[in-house]
């Protein structure tokens, strides 16, 4: 299977193995198959054949959401009224496409990652944002290209190092 044919070659029993993967990131292969009702064989070879394929990467736990038809990436900045937050954020947790939100100091009080199939898509789930109570304006920024994905593998190998949590503030030095 290759990246270009990820999408049309999923089957339910693909999709199955992706939300307990999702679900459960430290799922064994035995407990895979006992909890889907498939062979162990044929959890493992599918598991395998989505990891080859680049739709699984990480570990074989982080999914290419590209890879599945979810190629559109954007970062919408939200200004929302302050008393209706809560019910904003409940609201952005049942779009599927809004991957996280945050809440953000500087210009716009909320941020969301989004995804979509196409533009067309995008503009839906732009639309339905909108159409949350206590929103009043969007921002929308499309990512072309990801350069550096989401990572915490040199936080991590700094500590394990010895090193400091964040790197130091250079130091002005004295003339002469």
């Amino acid at each position: 299977m290759n990246r270009s044919d990820d999408l049309n070659s999923l089957d339910p029993t693909d999709l199955k193995i992706l939300l307990a993967l999702i679900r459960d990131p430290r799922i064994q292969i035995g407990e895979l198959s006992e909890t889907l009702g498939i062979a162990r064989n044929t959890a493992q070879s599918r598991v395998r054949r989505m990891q080859r394929s680049g739709l699984l990467h990480d570990g074989g736990r982080e999914i290419d959401l590209e890879a599945v038809g979810y190629d559109v990436v954007a970062f919408v900045t939200i200004e929302v009224n302050h008393r209706e937050l809560d019910g904003v954020v409940g609201a952005l947790r049942l779009i599927a496409q809004v991957l996280e939100v945050h809440e953000i100091s500087g210009r716009g009080d909320v941020w969301c990652r989004v995804v979509a199939t196409d533009t067309h898509n995008l503009q839906v789930a732009l639309r339905s944002i909108l159409r949350v109570k206590g929103v009043i304006r969007t921002e929308t920024v499309l990512a072309l290209h990801t350069h550096i994905p989401y990572r915490t593998e040199p936080l991590i190998s700094r500590l394990a190092l010895g090193g400091a949590a964040a790197p130091a503030a250079p130091r002005a030095q004295k003339p002469g």
